[in-house]
Protein backbone atom coordinates (compact mmCIF):
# COMPACT_ATOMS: atom_id res chain seq x y z
CA UNK A 1 0.00 0.00 0.00
CA UNK A 2 1.51 3.37 -1.01
CA UNK A 3 1.91 5.76 1.95
CA UNK A 4 2.86 9.43 1.58
CA UNK A 5 4.61 11.18 4.50
CA UNK A 6 4.48 14.98 4.83
CA UNK A 7 6.40 16.74 7.59
CA UNK A 8 7.95 20.09 8.43
CA UNK A 9 11.50 18.79 8.96
CA UNK A 10 13.77 16.22 7.34
CA UNK A 11 14.40 14.63 10.75
CA UNK A 12 10.70 13.92 11.21
CA UNK A 13 10.47 12.47 7.70
CA UNK A 14 13.45 10.18 8.33
CA UNK A 15 12.02 9.01 11.66
CA UNK A 16 8.62 8.13 10.20
CA UNK A 17 10.09 6.58 7.06
CA UNK A 18 12.28 4.27 9.15
CA UNK A 19 9.12 2.96 10.81
CA UNK A 20 7.25 2.33 7.55
CA UNK A 21 9.80 1.39 4.89
CA UNK A 22 9.83 -2.35 5.58
CA UNK A 23 6.07 -2.69 5.20
CA UNK A 24 4.92 0.04 2.82
CA UNK A 25 5.95 1.82 -0.36
CA UNK A 26 6.76 5.24 1.10
CA UNK A 27 7.03 8.62 -0.61
CA UNK A 28 7.86 11.81 1.29
CA UNK A 29 7.36 15.55 1.11
CA UNK A 30 8.95 18.39 3.09
CA UNK A 31 6.37 21.11 3.77
CA UNK A 32 7.52 24.33 2.17
CA UNK A 33 10.25 22.50 0.26
CA UNK A 34 10.69 21.62 -3.39
CA UNK A 35 7.52 20.40 -5.12
CA UNK A 36 7.32 16.63 -5.54
CA UNK A 37 5.56 14.32 -7.95
CA UNK A 38 2.89 12.32 -6.13
CA UNK A 39 1.81 8.96 -7.48
CA UNK A 40 -1.22 6.96 -6.32
CA UNK A 41 -1.52 7.29 -2.52
CA UNK A 42 -3.69 5.16 -0.23
CA UNK A 43 -2.74 6.81 3.07
CA UNK A 44 -1.21 10.12 4.15
CA UNK A 45 0.83 10.57 7.34
CA UNK A 46 1.41 14.14 8.56
CA UNK A 47 3.84 15.28 11.25
CA UNK A 48 4.01 19.07 11.58
CA UNK A 49 3.68 21.84 14.15
CA UNK A 50 0.10 23.05 13.72
CA UNK A 51 0.80 26.21 15.69
CA UNK A 52 2.79 27.50 12.70
CA UNK A 53 0.54 29.37 10.23
CA UNK A 54 2.78 28.55 7.26
CA UNK A 55 2.39 24.83 7.97
CA UNK A 56 -1.39 25.15 8.10
CA UNK A 57 -1.49 27.04 4.78
CA UNK A 58 0.76 24.45 3.11
CA UNK A 59 -1.27 21.54 4.45
CA UNK A 60 -4.50 23.09 3.15
CA UNK A 61 -3.00 23.14 -0.35
CA UNK A 62 -1.72 19.58 0.09
CA UNK A 63 -5.16 18.32 1.11
CA UNK A 64 -6.79 20.07 -1.83
CA UNK A 65 -4.57 18.07 -4.18
CA UNK A 66 -5.02 14.82 -2.20
CA UNK A 67 -8.73 15.03 -1.49
CA UNK A 68 -9.32 11.46 -2.66
CA UNK A 69 -6.99 9.92 -0.04
CA UNK A 70 -9.29 8.16 2.41
CA UNK A 71 -6.85 7.65 5.30
CA UNK A 72 -5.18 10.80 6.68
CA UNK A 73 -3.24 10.30 9.92
CA UNK A 74 -1.86 13.25 11.89
CA UNK A 75 0.89 12.64 14.45
CA UNK A 76 0.54 15.33 17.12
CA UNK A 77 2.81 16.03 20.09
CA UNK A 78 0.85 18.90 21.61
CA UNK A 79 -2.09 17.48 23.57
CA UNK A 80 -4.22 20.62 23.35
CA UNK A 81 -7.76 21.01 22.01
CA UNK A 82 -6.73 23.68 19.53
CA UNK A 83 -4.06 21.48 17.96
CA UNK A 84 -6.25 18.37 17.77
CA UNK A 85 -9.19 20.38 16.43
CA UNK A 86 -6.92 22.01 13.85
CA UNK A 87 -5.82 18.58 12.63
CA UNK A 88 -9.40 17.41 12.15
CA UNK A 89 -10.40 20.73 10.58
CA UNK A 90 -7.61 20.28 8.03
CA UNK A 91 -9.00 16.87 7.10
CA UNK A 92 -7.50 14.29 9.47
CA UNK A 93 -9.37 11.01 9.75
CA UNK A 94 -7.27 10.00 12.76
CA UNK A 95 -5.06 11.87 15.24
CA UNK A 96 -2.40 9.96 17.19
CA UNK A 97 -1.34 11.92 20.26
CA UNK A 98 1.92 11.97 22.16
CA UNK A 99 5.39 10.58 21.34
CA UNK A 100 5.62 8.84 17.97
CA UNK A 101 4.79 5.17 18.45
CA UNK A 102 5.58 2.70 15.67
CA UNK A 103 3.13 0.05 16.85
CA UNK A 104 0.22 2.51 16.96
CA UNK A 105 1.03 3.94 13.55
CA UNK A 106 1.36 0.53 11.90
CA UNK A 107 -1.83 -0.68 13.56
CA UNK A 108 -3.73 2.38 12.36
CA UNK A 109 -2.51 1.89 8.79
CA UNK A 110 -3.20 -1.85 8.82
CA UNK A 111 -6.67 -1.44 10.29
CA UNK A 112 -7.83 0.98 7.65
CA UNK A 113 -6.70 -0.36 4.31
CA UNK A 114 -9.19 1.09 1.84
CA UNK A 115 -11.99 -1.40 1.16
CA UNK A 116 -13.43 -0.83 -2.28
CA UNK A 117 -15.93 -3.63 -1.66
CA UNK A 118 -17.62 -1.86 1.27
CA UNK A 119 -21.34 -1.39 0.83
CA UNK A 120 -22.95 1.91 -0.25
CA UNK A 121 -24.55 2.03 3.22
CA UNK A 122 -21.13 1.88 4.91
CA UNK A 123 -19.65 4.50 2.59
CA UNK A 124 -22.64 6.78 3.22
CA UNK A 125 -22.22 6.44 6.98
CA UNK A 126 -18.49 7.16 6.75
CA UNK A 127 -19.08 10.30 4.67
CA UNK A 128 -21.70 11.61 7.13
CA UNK A 129 -19.40 10.83 10.07
CA UNK A 130 -16.54 12.72 8.43
CA UNK A 131 -18.79 15.76 7.92
CA UNK A 132 -19.82 15.54 11.56
CA UNK A 133 -16.23 15.31 12.77
CA UNK A 134 -15.18 18.36 10.74
CA UNK A 135 -18.08 20.32 12.26
CA UNK A 136 -17.14 19.18 15.77
CA UNK A 137 -13.50 20.11 15.21
CA UNK A 138 -14.54 23.57 14.09
CA UNK A 139 -16.77 24.02 17.16
CA UNK A 140 -14.17 22.79 19.64
CA UNK A 141 -11.51 24.99 18.07
CA UNK A 142 -13.81 28.03 18.27
CA UNK A 143 -14.69 27.46 21.92
CA UNK A 144 -11.07 26.79 22.91
CA UNK A 145 -9.93 30.02 21.23
CA UNK A 146 -12.90 32.16 22.30
CA UNK A 147 -14.17 32.63 18.75
CA UNK A 148 -17.81 32.45 17.54
CA UNK A 149 -19.14 28.99 16.70
CA UNK A 150 -20.25 28.25 13.13
CA UNK A 151 -23.71 27.07 14.16
CA UNK A 152 -25.12 26.71 10.65
CA UNK A 153 -22.35 24.32 9.56
CA UNK A 154 -22.84 22.19 12.66
CA UNK A 155 -26.59 22.02 12.07
CA UNK A 156 -25.99 21.10 8.44
CA UNK A 157 -23.67 18.25 9.48
CA UNK A 158 -26.26 17.01 11.99
CA UNK A 159 -28.86 17.08 9.22
CA UNK A 160 -26.61 14.93 7.02
CA UNK A 161 -26.27 12.45 9.88
CA UNK A 162 -30.06 12.36 10.25
CA UNK A 163 -30.49 11.69 6.52
CA UNK A 164 -27.87 8.94 6.71
CA UNK A 165 -29.50 7.23 9.71
CA UNK A 166 -32.93 7.44 8.13
CA UNK A 167 -31.64 5.87 4.91
CA UNK A 168 -29.08 3.34 6.15
CA UNK A 169 -30.01 2.63 9.77
CA UNK A 170 -28.23 2.82 13.11
CA UNK A 171 -25.97 -0.25 13.00
CA UNK A 172 -23.93 0.96 10.01
CA UNK A 173 -23.57 4.32 11.73
CA UNK A 174 -22.24 2.80 14.97
CA UNK A 175 -19.77 0.63 13.04
CA UNK A 176 -18.48 3.53 10.91
CA UNK A 177 -18.03 5.88 13.85
CA UNK A 178 -16.30 3.35 16.10
CA UNK A 179 -13.98 2.29 13.30
CA UNK A 180 -12.85 5.69 12.05
CA UNK A 181 -13.22 8.13 14.96
CA UNK A 182 -12.01 8.33 18.54
CA UNK A 183 -12.24 10.12 21.88
CA UNK A 184 -14.70 12.94 22.49
CA UNK A 185 -15.54 13.27 18.80
CA UNK A 186 -16.47 9.58 18.61
CA UNK A 187 -18.73 10.05 21.61
CA UNK A 188 -20.46 13.12 20.14
CA UNK A 189 -21.04 11.35 16.82
CA UNK A 190 -22.43 8.26 18.55
CA UNK A 191 -24.78 10.35 20.70
CA UNK A 192 -26.01 12.26 17.66
CA UNK A 193 -26.76 9.10 15.70
CA UNK A 194 -28.43 7.33 18.63
CA UNK A 195 -30.57 10.36 19.50
CA UNK A 196 -31.66 10.69 15.87
CA UNK A 197 -32.62 7.03 15.68
CA UNK A 198 -34.48 7.36 18.98
CA UNK A 199 -36.49 10.24 17.54
CA UNK A 200 -37.16 8.34 14.30
CA UNK A 201 -38.31 5.27 16.22
CA UNK A 202 -40.82 7.41 18.13
CA UNK A 203 -42.01 9.13 14.96
CA UNK A 204 -41.39 12.62 16.36
CA UNK A 205 -42.29 15.55 14.05
CA UNK A 206 -39.53 16.85 11.79
CA UNK A 207 -39.12 20.08 13.78
CA UNK A 208 -38.61 18.12 17.01
CA UNK A 209 -36.16 15.77 15.30
CA UNK A 210 -34.15 18.79 14.12
CA UNK A 211 -34.07 20.18 17.67
CA UNK A 212 -32.99 16.77 18.95
CA UNK A 213 -30.10 16.31 16.52
CA UNK A 214 -28.97 19.92 17.04
CA UNK A 215 -28.96 19.37 20.81
CA UNK A 216 -27.01 16.15 20.34
CA UNK A 217 -24.24 17.56 18.16
CA UNK A 218 -23.82 20.59 20.46
CA UNK A 219 -24.29 18.80 23.79
CA UNK A 220 -20.61 18.29 24.73
CA UNK A 221 -19.05 21.37 23.12
CA UNK A 222 -18.18 22.63 26.61
CA UNK A 223 -15.58 19.85 26.81
CA UNK A 224 -13.41 22.10 24.65
CA UNK A 225 -12.58 23.89 27.91
CA UNK A 226 -11.46 20.67 29.68
CA UNK A 227 -7.77 19.65 29.45
CA UNK A 228 -7.27 16.55 27.30
CA UNK A 229 -5.20 15.02 30.10
CA UNK A 230 -8.43 14.82 32.11
CA UNK A 231 -10.81 13.97 29.25
CA UNK A 232 -8.65 11.06 28.08
CA UNK A 233 -7.35 9.90 31.44
CA UNK A 234 -7.13 6.10 31.53
CA UNK A 235 -7.64 5.64 35.27
CA UNK A 236 -10.28 6.75 37.76
CA UNK A 237 -10.70 10.51 38.00
CA UNK A 238 -9.69 12.23 41.22
CA UNK A 239 -12.46 14.27 42.91
CA UNK A 240 -11.01 17.56 41.66
CA UNK A 241 -10.76 16.16 38.12
CA UNK A 242 -14.37 14.98 38.28
CA UNK A 243 -15.36 18.49 39.39
CA UNK A 244 -13.62 19.94 36.34
CA UNK A 245 -15.39 17.48 34.01
CA UNK A 246 -18.72 18.50 35.51
CA UNK A 247 -18.19 22.11 34.40
CA UNK A 248 -18.66 21.22 30.72
CA UNK A 249 -22.49 21.59 30.49
CA UNK A 250 -22.37 25.17 31.79
CA UNK A 251 -19.30 25.93 29.64
CA UNK A 252 -21.17 24.73 26.56
CA UNK A 253 -24.25 26.74 27.50
CA UNK A 254 -22.17 29.89 27.99
CA UNK A 255 -20.41 29.39 24.63
CA UNK A 256 -23.74 29.06 22.79
CA UNK A 257 -26.21 31.30 24.62
CA UNK A 258 -25.45 34.49 22.72
CA UNK A 259 -25.84 32.82 19.32
CA UNK A 260 -29.16 33.66 17.67
CA UNK A 261 -29.08 30.39 15.73
CA UNK A 262 -29.47 28.33 18.91
CA UNK A 263 -33.00 27.84 20.23
CA UNK A 264 -33.95 27.89 23.91
CA UNK A 265 -34.72 24.15 23.75
CA UNK A 266 -31.25 23.31 22.43
CA UNK A 267 -29.57 25.54 25.03
CA UNK A 268 -31.61 23.80 27.73
CA UNK A 269 -30.44 20.39 26.49
CA UNK A 270 -26.78 21.44 26.36
CA UNK A 271 -26.92 22.68 29.95
CA UNK A 272 -29.02 19.88 31.42
CA UNK A 273 -28.13 16.61 29.65
CA UNK A 274 -26.59 15.31 32.90
CA UNK A 275 -29.66 15.99 35.04
CA UNK A 276 -31.67 13.06 36.48
CA UNK A 277 -35.33 12.82 37.41
CA UNK A 278 -34.48 12.21 41.08
CA UNK A 279 -32.50 15.47 41.34
CA UNK A 280 -29.09 13.77 41.64
CA UNK A 281 -27.64 15.16 38.41
CA UNK A 282 -25.69 18.32 37.59
CA UNK A 283 -25.18 21.28 37.19
CA UNK A 284 -28.52 22.51 38.59
CA UNK A 285 -29.92 19.47 40.42
CA UNK A 286 -33.19 19.61 38.46
CA UNK A 287 -36.04 17.24 39.26
CA UNK A 288 -38.56 15.51 37.00
CA UNK A 289 -41.00 18.33 36.30
CA UNK A 290 -38.16 20.69 35.30
CA UNK A 291 -36.56 18.35 32.76
CA UNK A 292 -38.00 18.61 29.25
CA UNK A 293 -38.62 15.70 26.87
CA UNK A 294 -35.73 16.45 24.49
CA UNK A 295 -33.36 16.55 27.47
CA UNK A 296 -34.68 13.21 28.75
CA UNK A 297 -34.14 11.60 25.34
CA UNK A 298 -30.67 13.11 25.00
CA UNK A 299 -29.64 11.88 28.46
CA UNK A 300 -30.60 8.29 27.62
CA UNK A 301 -28.74 8.51 24.29
CA UNK A 302 -25.70 10.05 25.98
CA UNK A 303 -25.37 7.34 28.64
CA UNK A 304 -25.96 4.54 26.14
CA UNK A 305 -23.29 5.95 23.79
CA UNK A 306 -20.75 6.23 26.62
CA UNK A 307 -21.28 2.57 27.48
CA UNK A 308 -20.86 1.20 23.95
CA UNK A 309 -18.07 3.48 22.68
CA UNK A 310 -14.49 2.34 22.20
CA UNK A 311 -11.77 4.18 24.10
CA UNK A 312 -8.05 3.48 24.42
CA UNK A 313 -8.55 2.51 28.06
CA UNK A 314 -11.76 0.45 27.83
CA UNK A 315 -13.55 -2.01 25.62
CA UNK A 316 -17.16 -1.28 24.68
CA UNK A 317 -19.87 -3.37 26.25
CA UNK A 318 -22.64 -4.91 24.17
CA UNK A 319 -25.79 -2.99 23.32
CA UNK A 320 -27.80 -5.43 25.43
CA UNK A 321 -25.55 -4.95 28.47
CA UNK A 322 -25.72 -1.17 28.03
CA UNK A 323 -29.51 -1.25 27.91
CA UNK A 324 -29.65 -3.38 31.06
CA UNK A 325 -27.52 -0.79 32.86
CA UNK A 326 -29.90 1.96 31.77
CA UNK A 327 -32.86 -0.04 33.09
CA UNK A 328 -31.06 -0.43 36.42
CA UNK A 329 -30.78 3.33 36.97
CA UNK A 330 -33.88 3.39 39.13
CA UNK A 331 -35.57 6.77 39.48
CA UNK A 332 -33.08 8.59 37.28
CA UNK A 333 -34.49 8.01 33.77
CA UNK A 334 -38.07 8.06 32.53
CA UNK A 335 -39.44 4.49 32.38
CA UNK A 336 -41.78 4.93 29.38
CA UNK A 337 -38.95 6.46 27.35
CA UNK A 338 -36.60 3.65 28.42
CA UNK A 339 -39.17 1.10 27.29
CA UNK A 340 -39.40 2.85 23.92
CA UNK A 341 -35.60 3.02 23.69
CA UNK A 342 -35.38 -0.80 23.83
CA UNK A 343 -36.14 -0.96 20.11
CA UNK A 344 -33.21 1.40 19.37
CA UNK A 345 -30.83 -0.30 21.79
CA UNK A 346 -31.43 -3.89 20.72
CA UNK A 347 -33.12 -4.12 17.33
CA UNK A 348 -32.69 -1.14 15.02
Amino acid sequence: MPVHVAADSTAKIAHIRAMLDRKYAVTTELLGGVSVQRSEIHALVVKADLRVLENIATLKKLFQSLGNVKKRIFLVDETAHLTVSQAYALGATCVLLGPLNQAKLLAELADHVPDQSSSPDARGSEAAAEAGEIALASMFSAVASGMPIDVSSAKSAAGKIADCIEEHGLSDWLTAVRRHHEGTYQHCLLVTGIAIDFGLSLGVPKADLERLHSAAIFHDVGKATIPLAILDKTGRLAPQERAIIETHPVAGYEALKANKGISAEVLDAVRHHHEYLDGSGYPDGLCAESIHDIVRMLTISDIFAALIEERSYKQPISRRQAYEILCGMNGKLEKPLLAAFREVALKR
